[in-house]
């Protein structure tokens, strides 16, 4: 299922517990909200992923500077140039710039795309664990439905329902 269905059916069956409460088929309804990204970035291997790709980035934006660096060389070139060069030999210094910059542009959807790669890596068997949880806590206290902060059709919920800090508290106890 994608995640934007998943999402629809939480909202449907969030709907449906509360239509069920009003219509009294229930007699005790606890619902909770929690905050997954807050979770991940707070908890102590979170923080450890947090800084690994941190790192990750610094190594990324390490790997543009140098053509960065001959982009502007080959710019202030140009423009101490242009007026003494031949048009054939401008022409020329401006395809080696535009090539110049396609090849960033090239390497920076490439870096792009390997920090996606590698946050996902990171976050992804966190967000996992933090999932169960969730789950664990559901179960072991009696929640009958715990939605997800910033999910779609979740439009307000009270600080009360919150239940995050708890996840937090768990997995670093797990952890």
């Amino acid at each position: 299922m994608r995640v934007n269905s998943v999402h629809k059916w939480i909202a449907v069956l969030g709907v449906a517990t509360i239509l069920a409460v009003g219509l009294g088929a229930e007699p005790a309804v606890k619902i909770g909200v929690v905050d997954l990204d807050q979770a991940v970035s707070s908890t102590d291997e979170g923080k450890k992923a947090r800084d690994e790709f941190e790192r990750k980035k610094r190594e990324a934006e390490a790997k543009l500077a140098p053509l960065h660096e001959r982009a502007q060389e080959l710019l202030k070139e140009y423009e101490a140039k242009r007026f003494v060069l031949s048009d054939d030999a401008l022409f020329q210094k401006q395809l080696d710039l535009a090539e110049l910059r396609n090849q960033i542009e090239n390497k920076r959807r490439e870096i792009q795309g390997q920090l996606e790669v590698d946050r996902e890596r990171l976050v992804g068997p966190l967000r996992a664990k933090l999932a169960q949880i969730v789950e664990e806590i559901g179960r072991s206290q009696g929640f009958s439905l715990i939605l997800l902060r910033g999910a779609p059709g979740v439009m307000y919920t009270r600080e009360a329902l919150d239940i995050t800090d708890l996840v937090i508290e768990s997995f670093d106890k797990k952890g």
